[in-house]
């Protein structure tokens, strides 16, 4: 397919796929379409930044629009199940930019506001509502909201609900739907879990691999700086610095590790933003806004909060912490080298990380290293470092401390690179616990 209009879309949809400027359909889009405009169930595993949102929300525009009716009160005929705020508004959007032209009506359910808006919106029903697990089986609980109109019914970043525990409230959403539906399914990457639920969920799905899964974005130039914990801030102002961090995402593990890392990077004079679970949704959506037009060239954000970050033009997306959950440094780098543009992902890993690191290799097959052996070696501690040279005698009391340090991984006496770190077996490597919070940071932070 080399154009939306041999995907056999509709005119007002043509049109505003025009009006935003979009001439070819990506290559989940021109394999989803298709089959979802037969009514078919689909499994899709896409990394993101592929236009998946598209890929299900124009044909569910054009089907809904094909047969018109109302939908019953308090419930709607398709509904859109996501892991976060940001990506339910995200989604919402789209299915209101693409419909411009067909006027759909469109309803948003997530938690951090008031609910009243939300409950009057939905009750005469709507055309497509988009909600996150919690707060729809809340209202749905307080019989504010049905699901027995439901005739779509689309799971979006379902690895990620997976990973945030929101796959029992899901099952549970699924029960309240009518059994004869269309269903959608999609994930950036496949765990058992995932395709557990696939398998119970889909009939004879149509499967769209559009990237196998796991992998991470051909475009994205990976790198690894391998620096003591306590000089990562240090690190991280020194990467923000180079003129070609034109708007960067910086990713931690904590909400408290988010709020100090920009504390940080202000005090230093880099204008940045911190976006996590306890601020309002007033301040995550003006952080977002001043990060998307440009007026903040930096945002730090929490995994949770950044799952629905669809900003253009992200050209630095760094780990100021590694992922203990392999599948999460994915979905991080899926943030940059968007719509083909390419993008730089910079890791700052720690000596406790290296574990981390090899679950991340392994997940996406291919090896990270570093950025050099000279970077290594400057951000090791003073003692390693100031080792005597081959052959010398070691002052008394340090044997045993270069003992130690070959052990851990560090370099021997006169070689050229440094020795590999052994990583210690475990049993479930993608559930590691993360190290304590604010371990990362150093004094001065």
């Amino acid at each position: 397919m080399t154009s939306f209009s041999d995907l056999s879309l509709v005119q007002p949809l043509l049109r505003a796929l025009s009006d935003e400027g979009y001439r070819e359909p990506t290559p989940i889009q021109s394999q989803a379409i298709p089959p979802l405009l037969e009514g078919r169930d689909l499994l899709g595993c896409a990394r993101t930044g592929t236009g998946k949102t598209a890929a299900f929300a124009l044909p569910i525009l054009q089907r809904l629009a094909a047969h018109k009716r109302p939908a019953p009160r308090k419930s709607a005929r398709a509904l859109v199940i996501v892991p976060t705020r940001e990506l339910a508004a995200q989604v919402a959007e789209s299915f209101t930019t693409y419909g411009r032209h067909l006027r759909p009506t469109v309803a948003l359910i997530y938690g951090g506001v008031g609910q009243t808006p939300q409950v009057k919106a939905l009750a005469p029903g709507v055309d497509v509502l988009v909600a996150t697990p919690g707060r729809l089986l809340d209202l749905i609980g307080q019989g504010f909201v049905r699901l027995d109109g439901i005739e779509t019914l689309v799971l979006d970043e379902a690895d990620q609900m997976l990973d945030l525990g929101f796959l029992p409230d899901v099952k549970r959403i699924l029960a309240l739907v009518p059994r004869k539906r269309q269903t959608l399914l999609f994930s950036a990457t496949m765990p058992p879990a995932i395709e557990e639920l696939a398998q119970r969920i889909l009939h004879t799905p149509e499967k769209v691999f559009v990237t196998p899964a796991a992998t991470t974005a051909e475009l994205v130039d990976q790198r690894v700086q391998f620096v003591a914990r306590a000089e990562k801030a240090t690190a991280l102002e020194r990467a923000l610095r180079d003129p070609a961090v034109k708007r960067a995402l910086v990713f931690t593990r904590t909400k408290r590790g988010c709020d100090r890392v920009a504390r940080r990077l202000i005090q230093s004079g880099i204008p940045a933003q911190a976006i996590h679970g306890d601020k309002s949704q007033g301040n995550r959506e003006r952080s977002l806004a001043g990060f998307r037009q440009g007026r903040v060239r930096v945002l730090v954000a929490t995994d949770i909060a950044a799952r629905g970050i669809d900003v253009d033009g992200i050209t630095h997306v760094v780990n100021f912490e590694i992922p203990n959950v392999p599948e999460t440094y994915v979905h991080r780098i899926g943030r940059t080298a968007r719509a083909g543009a390419a993008g730089v992902a910079l890791s700052l890993c720690a000596p406790e990380e290296r574990p981390f690191l090899k679950d991340i290799e392994r997940l996406i097959r291919r090896p990270l290293g570093g950025e050099s052996q000279r970077e290594e070696q400057r951000t090791r501690p003073e003692s390693v470092r100031r080792q005597p040279a081959a052959g010398s005698r070691a002052p008394r009391g340090k044997n045993r401390e270069r003992r130690d340090e070959r052990r851990s991984g560090g370099a021997r006496s006169g070689s050229s690179a440094p020795q590999r770190q052994p990583v210690r077996p475990v049993r479930n490597s993608a559930r590691r616990d993360p190290a304590p919070a604010g371990s990362v940071f150093g004094a001065g932070l």
